[in-house]
């Protein structure tokens, strides 16, 4: 190491870290000492800070500045390098001239979370903050993680934050569980990260210990790859999407067999018998048993019945990962799988019942008291408008037409600038060949990037921002048991900014800079939001007092003390369900929804069901599109972050995304382990390199998303991108979540010269 090495303490959604540095260039990241597995995505940010594709100054895209309003050229064009000054004034223009022209709706505050684990520095707080200060926006409600579940559960169970708050933790489960029910398993690859970043990445440690007291473990995937290999987990191999057929199966087994807890139903649940009815097949004249699961579902009959008698006969825990829900008709699985664990009687218990996300997301499930973070506000939108997040490509393609959603009637606003921080809708959209046209329509799109991700690309005006490494800021997440101070430890590279000093200067120009900083500067704003988490834990009996903030600066983190006792969710309200009713009309889990039912949706009944997906391996559509694509999460990179580094390259076939196919299927197609091939569907293609893997179920495919995006036009996208595949229709009209898991395709060898990739490729660059 060079004698002048500075470190400094930092976080990113992928873990804590100090960051090495000598001469302003970031040298090397270390895993903060307390993470017992660190993720290797730690080791590519000096690939990123430093790299070719950092964006250097504001630039606004040639054709734009020509003729204003035209989205002609979009993702093709030349850009036109400018001072701030100049940027800046033609951000403002077009902000007050939108606002002016067509009102405060026409402008969309697209930011997406992940672009920092900061809690300040956080572009989607701070983009809402700053368009709300200026008169409002149409925003977004939802997210493309667990959107179908978000606006279901109220209904169910009176809330969504088993989500994204506290489940039945692991020190519960690994002490109490003899049966974990994994549907959708429980991979490493997404418990790496998490939004607001981690102390400790604890998910392998507690899947041990779970194992260890012998546990069964039962991984339902169409992939093996969904449970850690040195995991003794049995793997239930199942058609992706009917989840819900299995779980609805095995609660009539529990119902024919009479091993359902009847005092539990009828305690604490409304409309058991409705939902006994559907079983029994009383309207419909089909019952819903295991054979009629099997041949949904293609697990065998007999295996249905075991798993039910087993999970009746002891402790079981039904855990449903995020990835469940992002399909057509997402809701179902959610509710089916709540439905079975009030069957079994065991919601309340410890190591019993029903969670979400085990699997999906670092620290879900872990021990953790009840401990406020610090937090920035976002204030209210004087336009009262948005969205569900998913309906982008809808929203810009079809400004006036009407959607339902959760229960009302919307139309879709006439949305004329987009103003986009912090995401990467060219990598969490659909069908994206159709976001591409969608996004032709708005007469100006301004974003704030750090690199020329195919976003910027595809921008008007492109404002360079910094990294989280050149910026302090404060990082937490509700899950992780440590608050994180993040140093600057570089200058800001090229002649980017903060989001903040962005927007506090548009506020300026627009006679709203006090509404938007409230007379602090970043620094101060830090301290005033560490403080204000500081009273709120100075109020908690069971936390001590955290350090003042130049303490905790000094220190670099604070951890907090283990819980007393373990978390078990609904645990009160099994106790005495009569003093700790659910929000809920009846107070109680709703395993049939007058409210529901009342909205009227053939995609979303009154109570769990089989609805078939629009395409799944027993649809019609399978004749022409024979094999089930499953677009799973990298384990190289966090979505599209990271993807330019060497880390994500090194799992490249061919420099294109990685598909994994079953021996039989590769055979049959003439695809051999490491060739590249094409997968298609009517609404794309893609080129891939191919894994010839026993542990994908035949007639499936398995992908993961986030390489950057790469098609000039909608014949072919290079670089292996899934979602020009995957489509983009709501799971429902109750929540309008991403579809992305519902996608039917084909596969073929790709013969001859391969098209380079151009993901990584700068655009043309002028000066003023």
């Amino acid at each position: 190491m060079p004698a002048d090495v500075q470190r400094y303490p930092s976080l990113s959604h992928w873990g804590a870290y100090t960051a090495v540095v000598s001469d302003g260039r970031l040298l090397a990241c270390e895993p903060f000492h307390r993470d017992r597995a660190p993720s290797p995505m730690i080791h590519a940010m000096p690939d990123m800070v430093h790299s070719p594709l950092r964006v250097a100054r504001p630039a606004v895209r040639e054709g734009w500045l020509r003729r204003r309003g035209m989205g002609e050229g979009r993702g093709t064009d030349r850009y036109v390098e400018v001072g701030w000054d100049t940027a800046l004034k033609l951000v403002h223009e077009e902000l007050a001239r939108v606002r002016a022209a067509h009102g405060d709706e026409a402008i969309f505050g697209g930011s997406y979370g992940w672009a920092s684990a900061g809690r300040f520095h956080n572009a989607m707080s701070q983009t809402r903050r700053f368009l709300y200060a200026g008169g409002g926006c149409t925003d977004q409600v939802g997210n493309y993680s667990w959107g179908a579940a978000q606006f279901l559960l109220p209904h169910v169970i009176g809330t969504w934050q088993p989500l994204t708050g506290k489940v039945t933790d692991w020190n519960s489960v690994a002490g109490h569980t003899d049966l974990v029910l994994a549907f959708g398993g429980m991979p490493l690859r997404n418990a790496q990260v998490i939004a607001g970043g981690a102390g400790e990445h604890t998910t392998a440690h507690w899947l041990r210990r779970t194992a260890a007291r012998g546990a069964r473990i039962a991984v339902i995937s169409p992939t093996r790859g969904d449970m850690p290999a040195d995991i003794p987990a049995e793997w239930i191999p199942i058609r992706p999407n009917t989840d819900a057929a299995l779980m609805i199966g095995m609660a009539c087994v529990l119902l024919e067999s009479g091993r359902h807890d009847t005092a539990f139903l009828a305690r604490y649940c409304e409309g058991f018998e409705r939902y006994a009815a559907y079983l029994r097949g009383d309207t419909d004249g089909q019952a819903k048993n295991a054979q009629w699961a099997s041949a949904i579902c293609g697990v065998p009959a007999e295996r249905i019945r075991g798993l039910a008698l087993d999970a009746a006969g002891c402790r079981a825990l039904v855990n449903c990962t995020w990835s469940l829900q992002r399909a057509h008709h997402g809701e179902q699985p959610y509710w089916a799988c709540i439905a079975l664990a009030a069957m079994l009687g065991q919601i309340g218990l410890p190591g019993g019942g029903f969670s979400f996300g085990l699997g999906s997301i670092n620290s879900a499930g872990n021990p953790r008291v009840d401990a406020a973070v610090p937090e920035l506000p976002e204030g209210r939108n004087p336009a009262a408008r948005s969205i569900p997040v998913a309906r982008v490509a809808d929203m810009l393609l079809h400004p006036g037409a009407p959607y339902r959603f959760n229960g009302e009637e919307y139309r879709y606003p006439d949305v004329r600038l987009v103003y986009w921080a912090g995401g990467n809708p060219f990598h969490h959209h659909q069908d994206l060949n159709r976001l591409q046209t969608a996004w032709q329509q708005p007469e100006t799109i301004v974003v704030h990037e750090t690199w020329w991700t195919p976003t910027a690309r595809r921008a008007d005006i492109v404002l360079p921002t910094t990294t989280t490494l050149e910026r302090n800021d404060i990082g937490a997440s509700s899950r992780d048991g440590y608050i994180f101070a993040m140093h600057r430890a570089l200058p800001p590279q090229g002649q980017s900014r903060d989001d903040f000093d962005i927007y506090r200067e548009l506020a300026a120009m627009g006679g709203y800079e006090a509404a938007y900083t409230e007379s602090r500067d970043a620094w101060h704003w830090l301290a005033h939001m560490y403080e204000g988490m500081r009273a709120r834990w100075a109020r908690a009996a069971d936390l001590p007092g955290a350090p003042p903030f130049e303490d905790f600066w000094r220190q670099g983190y604070v951890a907090l003390p283990p819980p007393r006792r373990d978390f078990v969710l609904f645990e009160d309200f099994r106790r005495d369900p009569g003093a700790h009713r659910l929000e809920t009309p009846s107070g109680r889990i709703e395993l049939y929804s007058e409210r529901i039912a009342g909205f009227g949706y053939d995609d979303c009944p009154g109570h769990p069901a089989w609805l078939a997906p629009s395409e799944w391996l027993g649809a019609d559509a399978a004749r022409h599109t024979p094999l089930h694509l499953v677009s799973s999460q990298p384990a190289h990179r966090l979505h599209s972050q990271l993807d330019p580094a060497a880390l994500s390259h090194a799992s490249k076939i061919h420099g294109r995304e990685p598909v994994r196919i079953h021996p039989a299927d590769a055979a049959a197609r003439g695809i051999d382990d490491g060739a590249l091939v094409r997968i298609h569907n009517g609404r794309g293609a893609c080129l891939a390199g191919a894994i010839v893997d026993d542990g994908v179920m035949q007639g499936v495919l398995v992908m993961s998303t986030g390489a950057w995006f790469d098609a000039d036009d909608a014949t072919l996208e290079r670089h292996g991108n899934p979602n020009v595949l995957t489509p983009d229709i709501g799971t429902s009209q109750l929540a309008q979540g991403s579809s992305a898991l519902s996608a039917l395709v084909d596969i073929e060898p790709w013969h001859g010269a391969a098209p380079p990739v151009r993901a990584y490729e700068v655009p043309v660059i002028g000066g003023e």
